[in-house]
């Protein structure tokens, strides 16, 4: 079968570390052009913005929209109207009610649309979603906490309203614990400590519950020192289990039983080439909707002012 020919919109620092990387080594897709407002790619045809682009730049059939979540939603509307395929960076959108338009708009343009969740695709997450199916779950804590000047350094948007704050990491957390846990989880209460001269959170507490009660606790901080500590620590009526490093490590009592490397992106374009194949759409609203109950149900607690 042909290549789709696929266009980044966007050229930040995820569009570089990890798309470019994962279009390049996947022959189902060929990358043709870029479109972001101050960045130009090396060697393909750049445009200021995906408007422009479709006007006077290469046929493409797909776009991979890498922008902050405050624009996205215009952006994949366009490209949707345009009967383009849409990929979508995490968060899907800054609300969920933006996300809903766009599925129905895929569905009525008979496209796809591909709300990744990066995590999900993290080497034991998989195995950890097995081992968990046939136990009970008696206590989660989940500790996802990590430096923002190291991983989002100068990014303004995300301090933003609609940028999530520390739930911008936070959601991939939500996004493996709502893809393992059986019966689906349910915010209680929490609480969101917000700068002084910020929008979003730099850090929030969470209080859940699975299906049958099970409390599940979830600390999230942007001003970790020193290494970033990424777990999900899980006690069940038979046994442990930990995931850890993002989900890329899996033990159980101790004793690892999953280690393995990072192809997330390699296979969230493996599942996008699937899906634009069979003309499917793949958007679950779980993560999102958890952090928008945070939002809602959450209370704001102001705390000292954010510098960089």
């Amino acid at each position: 079968m042909k290549q789709l020919r696929v266009a980044i919109v966007g050229m930040g620092k995820i569009a570089n570390d990890q798309h470019l990387p994962a279009i390049a080594t996947n022959p189902a897709f060929k990358l043709v052009a870029v479109a972001s407002p101050n960045h130009r790619h090396e060697t393909l045809p750049s445009f200021h913005s995906l408007n422009e682009l479709l006007e006077a730049g290469p046929e493409i059939d797909a776009v991979a929209i890498c922008t902050s979540p405050q624009v996205r939603f215009d952006i994949a509307w366009h490209a949707l109207n345009h009967r383009k395929h849409v990929m979508l960076e995490k968060p899907p959108g800054a609300t969920l009610s933006e996300v809903q338009c766009l599925v129905e708009l895929a569905e009525r343009q008979n496209v796809t649309l591909f709300a990744t969740w990066h995590s999900r695709e993290a080497a034991a997450v998989d195995a950890a979603r097995g081992w968990l199916a046939s136990r009970r779950i008696r206590r989660i804590n989940v500790t996802w906490k990590e430096d923002v000047r190291v991983w989002h350094p100068g990014q303004s948007w995300i301090w933003r309203a609609g940028g999530l704050g520390v739930f911008d990491p936070g959601i991939n957390a939500l996004s493996i614990l709502t893809a393992i846990v059986p019966g689906g989880v349910m915010l209680r209460e929490a609480r969101l400590s917000v700068p002084s001269n910020c929008e979003t959170p730099i850090a929030a507490e969470m209080f859940l519950n699975d299906a049958n009660g099970a409390g599940i606790d979830v600390s999230l901080n942007f001003l970790q020192p020193g290494p970033p500590i990424w777990d999900i620590a899980i006690d069940t009526d038979s046994g442990n289990l930990l995931l850890a490093k993002g989900g890329s490590i899996m033990s159980i009592d101790g004793q690892t039983i999953v280690a393995g490397v990072d192809h997330e992106y390699a296979r969230l374009y493996s599942h996008f080439d699937r899906l634009v194949r069979e003309r499917r759409i793949d958007v679950d609203f779980a993560p999102l909707r958890l952090v928008a109950d945070a939002f809602l149900n959450g209370k704001r607690i102001t705390v000292a002012p954010f510098v960089e």
